[in-house]
């Protein structure tokens, strides 16, 4: 069974909505306590979308002056995630198909969107997009295959990960 977003009442949210992710665990895109780690701060601005801002710096340098294209596939493989979380699943990466359009320059902010495009029973299918804050030009896009986790380790996510908060509206 199918379920499309496309319909979903969007005029019922207030948006942008923060996700309320707890900042003492060492995740590698979202937690605080990783000193490697990006640090991404994600807020739900559709139903099923989620954004978050990002300015590389010299460590997420592949070649001179241009983020590395494992750092950039990072950054959609979490919004994609967190799109899906948004949308009421807790997944883990199937499939991820990524197109690199143009360089991301260190030292220039961008951002990046997660939107589930397709939600069914175990998979749900999403896609991201980079794109450079300046001017909004797309420098990377996405699309994947998320599978939903049994619900004792989604109800563990969601002890670990969560600060007591409600999980989006679906």
């Amino acid at each position: 069974m199918t379920t499309e977003h496309r319909d979903l009442d969007i005029d019922r949210f207030d948006l942008p909505i923060p996700l309320d992710v707890r900042s003492d665990h060492g995740c590698f895109g979202c937690g605080r306590l990783n000193p490697y780690g990006l640090r991404l701060r994600f807020v739900q601005i559709g139903p099923v979308e989620v954004m978050a801002e990002f300015e590389p710096g010299a460590v997420h340098e592949g070649f001179a002056g241009v983020v590395h294209g494992g750092i950039v596939t990072t950054l959609l493989d979490e919004a994609m995630a967190w799109a899906a979380f948004a949308a009421g699943a807790w997944v883990v990466t199937a499939r991820l198909d990524v197109r690199f359009r143009r360089p991301v320059v260190v030292g220039e902010p961008v951002r990046v969107f997660g939107r589930v495009r397709d939600d069914r029973r175990r998979l749900v299918e999403v896609d991201g997009r980079v794109a450079r804050v300046a001017d909004g030009v797309l420098l990377a896009e996405a699309s994947g295959a998320f599978v939903r986790v049994p619900p004792e380790q989604a109800a563990a996510w969601r002890a670990q990960y969560l600060d007591g908060a409600d999980e989006p509206a679906s």
